[in-house]
């Protein structure tokens, strides 16, 4: 299984921020595309040319793993819970 850091650090990695907008732009990680995860499930075509893996996160780890489901049942398959993003910052070094 591949740790948080080791997939952040994969060619082509990309990071999904699914929390409200206010919460984005209040900060969040370098790069990362925002679709907050209530409209989700209605946008997700907007990551079919992303390059993998999709790493989503959000506060603590409960949206996104929210996220990670509807990803998932749409067909993503090299998608991965990043947790907080806190946890993601932390990883990223």
């Amino acid at each position: 299984m591949n740790t948080l850091s080791e997939l952040l650090r994969r060619p082509g990695a990309t990071l999904l921020d699914v929390r409200t907008m206010g919460e984005f732009q209040e900060g969040h990680a370098p790069g990362a595309i925002h679709i907050p995860v209530e409209e989700l499930s209605y946008r997700t075509d907007e990551l079919r040319a992303c390059s993998t893996p999709l790493i989503v996160y959000c506060k603590s780890g409960g949206r996104s793993r929210m996220a990670q489901h509807i990803l998932e049942q749409d067909g993503f398959t090299d998608v991965h819970n990043g947790g907080g993003l806190g946890d993601v910052l932390t990883a990223l070094g």
